[in-house]
């Protein structure tokens, strides 16, 4: 049987799984490699760097939110950011670091911007924000408790975790509507 070839697409796929059972942590070159069965090379033709390799991921966990769309609400639009990066494992995290180098595309800003009606993009980048630590806050906890380093009765930061976004993104478009030329 000849050898699978592989492309970038396939590459995240098997990152993406990987990610859901090992965890960010234990998403090495080397584990993605053997996963594929080829060798840690193979995946540079693909992905320049690790840093690259997750940005890709970043863009795929992403992918699903809406559209830059001025008709859809501040809510729904996080809402959706915060769906798509709880839907993978540690998906917060893999996020915030290609955002924090700066890698991959400005999806979530975009869409957070066309929802806020705000030409200036400080405000979607403060909601973006907001909603990745929000989010690495509930998944930092979930794998907590998933592992049992959480003492039963421990108070759990994330108790209203719903309550805290909605509060979040409630002010903060507030404070959009406030500065926003009348």
């Amino acid at each position: 049987m000849p050898p699978v070839r592989h492309d970038r697409h396939s590459v995240v796929d098997c990152a993406l799984r990987l990610l859901d059972r090992v965890g960010l942590p234990d998403l090495s070159m080397r584990r993605l490699a053997t996963e594929l069965d080829v060798q840690p090379s193979a995946l540079y033709w693909h992905f320049a760097s690790k840093q690259e390799l997750l940005a890709a991921v970043a863009e795929r966990i992403l992918d699903t939110i809406p559209a830059p769309d001025a008709a859809t609400s501040l809510a729904d639009t996080a809402g959706s950011i915060r769906d798509a990066l709880l839907a993978y494992r540690d998906g917060a995290e893999v996020v915030m670091s290609t955002y924090a180098l700066r890698l991959g595309t400005r999806r979530a800003q975009d869409a957070l911007g066309a929802s806020l009606g705000d030409a200036d993009q400080t405000a979607a980048d403060a909601v973006f924000e907001f909603v990745l630590g929000h989010t690495t806050l509930l998944q930092q906890r979930m794998h907590a408790q998933s592992i049992g380093a959480v003492a039963p009765d421990a108070a759990d930061p994330t108790a209203h975790a719903d309550e805290v976004f909605d509060a979040g993104i409630r002010a903060f478009g507030s404070l959009s509507a406030a500065r926003s030329p009348r």
